[in-house]
């Protein structure tokens, strides 16, 4: 059983792969030689920077490759219909990550409400600029989640134990077990909502979830939190939504073009910003690392490959 690590690995979960009897490949190969390497392995482990497009599986498609797994909960990076369509597995790991994203997307909830962004930057130029960072309280405020997966609801609590009003917005409709926290409709949410945070996977049918005519339906002052995927918004309508004072801040861990974001947003001083860091914990690693082993171990064994 061959397995190509391509976008490398908490190594633990590497030395138990070894370990195991499996023949185990650390290397990140570049678009073109990865066509030509790819047939080669049974199994590719990627995070976000390899993509795997049509391109790519049309060359793994009559060779070797049976499995993909992905390193964390989004697979947009991945075309998952059409590896299937070739007999190719795709598999990720959405529980390992969840409280490392949540403990994110606080940290940009409490840097852009205190300045603590940019604050940052000016005294380290120099600067004591006490009277311009007056910054206003979690307490008491209305925070409203996009989506309401694991990640959402690990905010939720939090962002309720710290005396927030939690509104949520899910497509599959009101969660059961919640009652402390008000389901609303999505138009509702962005018109009563002090605080948005979005946890939704990018459509690329649907495009942008919030888009100017969305940003036009919120409060004056709202402050918007992105740690889900890039895309999900309008870049530039948030960039004018900032500009023209309808948005306070915004704490953003994603972005449309990835590694390379753009820069009239990442240089606001009213944004905050890190580059995809959500999962990038010790122990969030350690935990996708060992649910990478499980995939792996299990699929051999419902697939009679090897004993593990």
């Amino acid at each position: 059983m061959r397995i190509l690590v391509s976008d490398g690995m908490e190594k633990d979960a590497f030395d138990k792969l070894i370990a195991k009897g499996y023949d185990v490949l650390d290397k990140h190969f570049e678009d073109e030689e990865l066509k030509q390497k790819i047939k080669e392995f049974d199994i590719i482990i990627v995070r976000s920077a390899t993509k795997i497009r049509k391109p790519l599986i049309d060359a793994a498609k009559n060779g070797k490759l049976k499995l993909i797994i992905r390193g964390g909960v989004g697979v947009d990076n991945i075309d998952v219909d059409y590896a299937a369509q070739n007999g190719i597995m795709v598999k990720n790991t959405p529980n390992a990550s969840t409280i490392s994203v949540a403990e994110l997307t606080l940290a940009h909830m409490f840097a852009i409400s205190r300045y603590v962004n940019i604050s940052n930057v000016t005294m380290r130029n120099g600067k004591w600029e006490k009277k311009k960072y007056k910054g206003v309280e979690l307490y008491g405020k209305t925070l409203g989640l996009i989506g309401f997966g694991r990640i959402a609801k690990e905010v939720a609590k939090r962002a309720y134990a710290m005396g927030m009003n939690i509104i949520y917005y899910d497509k599959l409709g009101m969660a059961k077990g919640y009652n402390n926290y008000e389901f609303c409709e999505f138009q509702a949410l962005l018109m009563k909502a002090d605080y948005i945070s979005l946890h939704i996977p990018f459509d690329k049918k649907q495009g942008a979830v919030i888009g100017e005519k969305e940003l036009d339906m919120m409060r004056d002052g709202v402050y918007i939190i992105n740690c889900a995927r890039g895309g999900v918004i309008d870049e530039k309508a948030l960039i004018d939504g900032l500009n023209g004072g309808k948005v306070a801040g915004v704490g953003i861990d994603v972005f449309e073009n990835e590694p390379e974001p753009c820069r009239e947003l990442v240089n606001n001083d009213r944004v905050s910003v890190t580059p995809h860091i959500g999962g990038s914990t010790v122990e969030a690693q350690k935990r996708i690392g060992m649910e990478i082993v499980n995939i792996i171990d299990k699929y051999c064994l419902d697939k009679n490959l090897i004993n593990v």
